[in-house]
């Protein structure tokens, strides 16, 4: 075989594979469409139905000991955005977001003093979640001028979301879950052949703060 034809024949092998694999990364991208497309549709009547219901919200505490009042998921909206994948417009993300205020009432004020770094840094990340509208004041002796605690005075307010992002190229729906069951961020990567009227279901159930497989 002259060295002409070798290169025919590996141009012939190397034009099958991309076209396996061009093939594969359309069906993927089908599947994603078509997941996105039943997120939106469900979350879109979820909402609705949550906006109704105002169904309790999970115990929230910024340092794990002060407890919030008793709180409720209201004002649930939906907001989807597109993107070009190979030329074609395709779902980018799909977000659904409420917020979280008390049962009875307007939000109150709050207060938590800290002193230790981890329990620092616990009560600021979860101040950033939301976020929640907050003061920050460094308590000192003021003999020595000594740093004695960190003082957050807060209001009882902040959010709580669901954010899926379609990853086309594998065929994935990436969840990123905030404030779902009390301050918290959950991240759950699901096949787009696995996102189906169980799954949702299961992520509603979590949302409302009943038992969930979800994540």
């Amino acid at each position: 075989m002259s060295f002409l034809n070798q290169l025919k024949s590996q141009a012939k092998a190397a034009q099958g594979q991309r076209e396996q694999q061009d093939s594969q990364l359309e069906e993927r991208a089908a599947k994603t469409e078509a997941a996105c497309d039943a997120v939106l549709s469900y979350l879109k009547d979820l909402a609705r139905q949550l906006n109704v219901l105002q169904p309790s919200a999970p115990p929230f505490s910024l340092d794990g000991k002060t407890p919030w009042p008793a709180m409720k998921l209201v004002d649930f909206r939906v907001d989807a955005r597109r993107k070009s994948v190979r030329g074609r417009e395709s779902c980018a993300y799909i977000a659904m977001g409420g917020q979280v205020v008390p049962q009875i009432g307007e939000p109150v004020a709050g207060v938590v003093s800290v002193n230790f770094p981890p329990d620092l840094q616990r009560v600021e990340s979860r101040l950033a979640m939301g976020p929640v509208k907050h003061d920050r004041q460094e308590v000192r002796d003021p003999a020595k001028n000594v740093l004695r605690a960190i003082r957050f005075e807060y209001m009882t307010q902040t959010r709580a979301s669901v954010h899926v992002t379609a990853e086309h190229d594998d065929g994935q729906l990436a969840f990123r879950l905030l404030n779902t069951a009390g301050f918290e961020i959950v991240n759950a990567r699901w096949p787009a052949e696995r996102v189906n009227q169980s799954l949702l279901d299961e992520l509603a159930k979590r949302i409302v703060s009943e038992p969930s497989r979800f994540a």
